[in-house]
């Protein structure tokens, strides 16, 4: 769905399956038609690829008669092809042995793309054990462009998937609805559409070029994955293609006049600390605990928009409360999820009206991993697109291209992952994302230097300043729970042994606190400054932290972004 892909229904109609009904003359016919249905549909807005199915023999059947079943998948190859496929999809094949036969039969006629999908075991395996990496290179040799798993749960399917695509070759994937249970006669498929997008998204982020559905989906699956492309693959706003159309577009403020962010940028070490709303109507302990940590030392208060999905006040409400109560300027996390394209653009401007001019932009955690998972994400531009938009408003211009009577100001933050398990995706879409304006990046917390120092090599060139994460942990049992639940972090074994040595409360704070120090000395002449997230509320660790940093705020030589 993500990649706009509309399949033939023409699934193993080759001579040898249709002979068994007494359809094989007319094989031809049938996936002629299939083609002649799925481009009618398609009209122009999809791509249309024939599906090719294993014929049911047993491989010693098979055995016996290679070279007819060879023949028999050319041969509907080439109707396909002829038909007007744009490419092939060889899939639900059990045994790669027959796979093989499909796309040498098929490689010999055409030359247009194949994508080859293994059938999945529900034990999460290939029938004849092969080790899914070795069968990906070996589809390459066939001829074959993208290799995939299908016919099996999410899970199965994400375990052969990620495997395959170690191998560097673009994956497919396709699973079924979860793993299937006879209900009175009927086969149920237990996994929801939900479900399904939120397996999605996690396979976008590993890397996974395509992702579709087999058996037990349906159009309101194909729907939840359309939503979860768009989280990584956005309709982004160009702001190059409206600039032709406005003449008066402008030169964006200077970085140092938009804001005392923007002023700090490059000339000091900034600390911004996050403190989100708390549950209820108060305001009360945010405040408190922003002005404590000013008095430590913190420049900037963070604010999140709706973390992990949950509810709480409006962080826009505390923002504007924080700038009048405390005289201090606020970052706004301001996230994709909510929000259609409408409501973003007016939610940006009216914050600008009340005199936000920091902004960080997120595509934002799915409904599902929240409070309330039949909430509906809506996803209509990802960060990257809404970068755009409001680098437009920078401009002078709107996404529609019409010129604004004033430009905005924003200072734009985006996010990035250190750790993020396809480092090539995350380096590319970081670079999409200053390329669309962002003026600041601000990691998720790191553990590992050797990650930290991956990432602030492959963003020198980008020349754009960096927050680096701290997240200092509070237990054993908090590292364990990040570790495992919390996507794109990570914590090194040798970390978390020293949290579980440190026993409980306070003196296992105190060991978070030395290895956030840790974390931060080693890179304070390398980075802007540091974005530190208390956890669970505990302020004064955050407090600590900025205190026992000192005073000396210079910025190192090779800092990137510094002012000259």
């Amino acid at each position: 769905a993500g990649a706009h892909i509309l399949e033939t229904n023409s699934y193993g109609a080759n001579k040898i399956r249709l002979a068994k009904f007494g359809l094989a003359e007319k094989a031809e016919l049938i996936n002629q038609k299939a083609v002649e249905i799925a481009r009618r549909a398609a009209d122009g807005a999809a791509y249309v690829c024939g599906s090719i199915g294993s014929t049911g023999l047993t491989p010693s059947q098979l055995r016996r008669i290679e070279d007819q079943v060879k023949e028999a998948y050319a041969e509907q190859a080439k109707i396909l092809a002829d038909g007007g496929c744009d490419a092939l999809i060889i899939e639900t094949f059990s045994q790669p042995s027959e796979m093989r036969l499909a796309v040498l039969g098929a490689r010999s006629v055409v030359d247009i793309p194949i994508i080859a999908q293994i059938a999945i075991t529900y034990d999460g395996g290939i029938a004849d054990g092969t080790d899914p990496l070795d069968l990906a290179l070996e589809m390459r040799e066939w001829g074959v462009d993208v290799v995939g798993a299908n016919c099996s749960g999410p899970d199965e399917v994400f375990k052969v998937a990620t495997r395959m695509a170690e191998s560097g070759l673009p994956v497919c994937v396709m699973p079924n609805a979860g793993r299937p249970q006879k209900l009175e006669d009927r086969q149920i498929y237990l996994a929801t559409a939900e479900n399904f997008g939120v397996f999605a998204r996690r396979m976008y982020k590993a890397g996974i070029k395509i992702v579709g559905g087999c058996c037990g989906t349906d159009p309101e699956y194909v729907k939840r994955i359309a939503s979860a492309s768009r989280m990584v693959s956005p309709r982004r706003i160009e702001l190059k293609q409206v600039e032709e159309q406005v003449e008066e577009r402008q030169e964006p403020v200077a970085l140092s006049e938009r804001s005392e962010l923007g002023k700090m940028l490059g000339e000091r070490f900034v600390f911004s600390v996050e403190v989100n709303p708390a549950s209820g109507l108060s305001t009360e302990k945010p405040l408190n605990a922003a002005r404590m940590l000013i008095e430590s030392g913190a420049d900037f208060i963070n604010i999140a928009d709706g973390p992990r999905a949950t509810v709480r006040m409006s962080n826009l409400a505390l923002g504007l409360e924080m700038q009048r109560e405390l005289d201090i300027e606020v970052l706004l996390h301001v996230c994709c999820r909510d929000r259609n394209l409408l409501g973003l653009q007016s939610f940006m401007l009216g914050s600008h009206v009340m005199g936000v001019r920091n902004v960080v932009i997120i595509t934002g955690d799915p409904p599902k991993v929240g409070d309330y998972p039949d909430a509906t994400g809506v996803y209509d531009v990802d960060s990257i697109g809404l970068l755009n938009i409001i680098n437009g408003y920078n401009c002078g211009i709107d996404p529609a291209g019409k010129a604004m009577a004033e430009r905005t100001r924003f200072v734009m933050a985006t996010g990035a992952e250190p750790a993020a398990i396809d480092f090539e995706r995350e380096m590319l879409r970081l670079g999409q994302k200053v390329d669309a304006g962002a003026n600041l990046i601000m990691t998720q917390p790191i553990y590992d230097p050797h990650q930290m120092d991956r990432f602030l090599e492959a963003t020198a060139p980008l020349n754009v300043p960096v927050l680096v994460g701290i997240l200092p942990l509070a237990s054993y049992r908090n590292a364990e729970f990040i570790h495992n639940y919390i996507p794109g972090m990570s914590i090194p074994e040798d970390i978390r042994d020293r949290m579980k040595k440190s026993g409980k409360g306070e003196s296992a704070r105190r060991e978070g606190i030395r290895i956030a120090m840790e974390a931060l000395e080693g890179v304070r002449n390398r980075v802007a400054g540091a974005y530190i997230m208390p956890p669970l509320g505990r302020y004064e660790m955050a407090a600590q932290i900025i205190e026992e940093f000192g005073d000396d705020r210079t910025l190192g030589k090779d800092v990137p972004g510094r002012a000259a």
